[in-house]
């Protein structure tokens, strides 16, 4: 293999793979790209087995191949490259040689041979999703995914298609975000359910981020998830298990509600937070005549309160909340006012963003006992 390619062009789609290549890994080969050279196009292939992104970009291709290069030296070095032409040579024994301006430096890959196969893009069943609605439903749902591998069903969010909607919903146990956007139309039948892995959703969001990408190419077999976006092809392993049934967690009444401006609330509960017991980062809400009044004490770092006007005329209650699971729900909706809806101080919270018709957005969490 022999090439020349852009540093700018080359840049751009090995920081687009950076997220998916093993850090730390058995497999040695996972550490490395594979790159591929034919009619004038360099492709780019970075898996973790689970996850893959294959990507491309314009080339000079004096001599056909492929060859294996280390992703994380390649990266951190054509960033420190000056503007212009890279030429890329594949040597003896795998070795390959990256010449640009000035410089000349000499890798260490592997076999092409060792590279895990990537699986292809099925040619039915492909769903076209708005990019703008699909970035949005991930942005407002993938940080109530559960980190903790145990729950694996609850280790991405659940996607359902209907032929004039998509909803997203992900949930960790202890707090549950809910989104659906209507107006749109598939090409399906019934319902399609995908249990999307959060890798997946984290490496979806960062490709979304490109503003040329207009519609995400969804296809699904047996065993892959395949996520089309441009010249980009995102595979990942689907996740397998039944989700939870989420309908019933929803709550279905409330007789106490009060709106609150978003970023009021966020600096109150953020001010209080840092007093709050590190472990739990629990904060208490007493809703009051007219006003909200947030509080946190803790034996090692203090105590703290802050109030905000409202329009509240109901009975005075108070909830306990895990701070960081409210400002992260905040920090995601983008009204300027939320509606906090309760029954009790043992019942579950919901939150919901106001005067947005686009979608509705509803995020539940559970109490916690102060």
């Amino acid at each position: 293999m022999e090439i020349t390619v852009s540093k700018a062009d080359l840049l751009k789609e090995l920081t687009a793979t950076q997220g998916v290549v093993e850090r730390k890994t058995t497999i040695p080969i996972l550490s490395n790209f594979l790159f591929e050279a034919a009619d004038g196009e360099l492709t780019i292939t970075a898996t973790d087995l689970d996850l893959s992104l294959r990507t491309s970009c314009k080339a000079t291709v004096k001599k056909d191949g492929a060859c294996t290069i280390p992703a994380r030296k390649l990266y951190d070095y054509v960033k420190l490259l000056g503007d212009g032409d890279v030429a890329i040579k594949v040597l003896e024994n795998h070795w390959v040689n990256i010449r640009a301006g000035r410089s000349n430096t000499k890798m260490v890959g592997m076999a092409r041979s060792n590279f895990p196969s990537v699986p292809t893009f099925p040619t039915s069943g492909v769903v076209k999703i708005p990019a703008a609605a699909f970035r949005m439903l991930i942005s407002k749902t993938v940080f109530a995914i559960s980190n903790e591998e145990s729950r694996y069903t609850l280790n991405g969010a659940l996607m359902v298609l209907k032929p004039e909607s998509i909803t997203m919903v992900a949930t960790d146990g202890h707090r549950l975000a809910h989104i659906v956007r209507d107006g749109l139309a598939f090409d399906i039948t019934g319902e399609v359910k995908t249990l999307i892995p959060r890798k997946a959703m984290v490496e979806l969001l960062s490709l979304l981020s490109a503003p040329d990408i207009e519609y995400v190419e969804f296809a699904k077999d047996d065993a892959t998830l395949f996520f089309r976006l441009g010249s980009r092809l995102l595979t990942s392993r689907q996740l397998t298990g039944q989700f939870p049934n989420y309908e019933a967690v929803l709550p279905k009444e409330h007789n106490k509600s009060v709106s609150v401006r978003t970023s009021e609330l966020q600096s109150a509960i953020q001010r209080v937070a840092q007093f709050a017991d590190e472990r739990s980062g629990a904060i208490k809400m007493r809703f009051e005549k007219n006003e909200v009044r947030v509080s946190s004490s803790s034996t090692e770092t203090g105590e703290s309160e802050d109030s905000i006007e409202t329009d509240y005329d109901g009975e005075t209650l108070s909830i306990g909340f895990n701070s960081q699971y409210l400002v992260e729900f905040l920090k995601a909706t983008e009204s300027d006012t939320v509606r906090i809806e309760f029954k009790d101080s043992q019942s579950a919270g919901q939150l919901r963003p106001e005067g947005i018709d686009e979608y509705k957005y509803r995020y539940v969490v559970m109490p916690m006992r102060i």
